[in-house]
């Protein structure tokens, strides 16, 4: 295997810099033969990028270590596809796209925890994500000196999805009859008007996709069409559309209306997802039945009425807790996953991590 990699670990495309670091033992070499100063670690060196004399880029140069630089560009397509086609004509393997998770040798993490936490970093949507994340390596050690946990412990941070959601964000649907108020709601949980809302049935043709900040929480956010018989080709073909994308989802959030009897579509929809969070929209208006019916959550989504305790129930149905405690120790990578289920019944294995 190539021990010398040409990272970009910036994102493509026309930027003020973009960053590539190169690691391995060819480091030393490249810079002498294409760089113009003496490269020092830990100072920032100004100077001439080049090759047989053709000036790439003038950049500045970090040496972090003998075998590991960053190349500090001008951020322009040209440049960077120019100075990752150099270090590939030097014997570099290059990793020419910053999707995370990152390599491992793009970060500075001095363990293989550290690295795994570093490498995922980008993908923490929120402040919540960033801290939790940044927390592991402590929360790791603490578990550690305290000594070897019990199956229990160790069952339980299996079990944790938290970690995982926060890094991948799970997919929420929102569902209901025809204009029970969905929309009004998700721009609620989105924050912002994203979704088209009105008075009228069938407003909503198509599913609405985007990430929403739950208290910290990312969720794909799916605003769905109401799901109603309609004669309607064009909205018949969005409802069909929408029961993929609600099969797909981690979680449903079922809204009926509580102006409206719990009869025909508002009947069938609770009889069809009976493991939704169920929410009673509406509940500024005469009530249509009584709404201790159903165990939900009374909201008026004009006015916001009700969406902090919604906000709360999501994040306690997904990760269990609410609030996420910041200092528990979580996993989130296929490693930490195999050494906590052999330390199930061997816990000594727990050190590994």
């Amino acid at each position: 295997m190539n021990p010398n990699l040409a990272m970009l670990l910036t994102p493509p495309g026309s930027a003020a810099i973009a960053v590539i670091r190169i690691t391995g033992p060819a480091v030393p070499e490249f810079l002498r033969a294409h760089f113009t100063k003496p490269a020092r670690i830990g100072r920032c060196v100004h100077g001439d990028l080049h090759e047989a004399g053709r000036v790439v880029d003038d950049a500045v140069v970090v040496l972090i270590d003998e075998t590991t630089a960053d190349l500090n560009l001008h951020g322009g397509p040209w440049v960077v596809r120019s100075s990752l086609d150099l270090a590939a004509r030097d014997g570099f393997v290059v990793h020419d796209s910053a999707k995370p998770p990152l390599p491992h040798e793009a970060t500075a993490g001095q363990t293989l925890l550290e690295q795994e936490v570093l490498s995922h970093l980008p993908l923490a949507r929120t402040e919540l994500g960033v801290r939790l994340l940044l927390a592991q390596p402590d929360a790791w050690a603490a578990l550690q000196s305290a000594g070897v946990p019990s199956r229990d412990a160790i069952e339980r941070i299996l079990a944790d999805r938290t970690l995982d959601h926060l890094l991948h964000p799970p997919r929420v649907a929102i569902v209901g009859p025809a204009n029970v108020g969905k929309s009004t709601l998700a721009n609620q949980l989105f924050a912002r008007e994203r979704s088209i809302t009105a008075d009228v049935p069938g407003t909503t043709r198509d599913w609405v996709g985007e990430i929403a900040n739950v208290d910290g929480l990312p969720v794909m956010l799916l605003d769905t069409p109401g799901l109603r018989e309609t004669e309607d080709r064009i909205e018949q073909s969005a409802i069909e559309r929408s029961r993929h994308e609600i099969g797909r989802a981690d979680l449903i959030v079922l809204v009926v209306d509580a102006s409206r009897p719990i009869e025909g579509e508002q009947a069938s929809l609770l009889d069809g997802y009976p493991n939704a969070i169920r929410v009673v929209n509406k509940v500024d208006r005469s009530a249509g039945w009584d709404i201790t019916q159903i165990h939900g959550i009374p909201t008026v989504s004009t006015t916001g009425e009700g969406v902090d305790a919604l906000r709360r129930t999501i994040v306690r149905s997904l990760c269990g807790e609410e609030p996420i405690a910041i200092t528990r120790p979580r996993c989130w990578t296929d490693r930490q996953y195999a050494i906590l289920r052999s330390a199930v019944t061997h816990p000594t294995r727990i050190a590994g991590m």
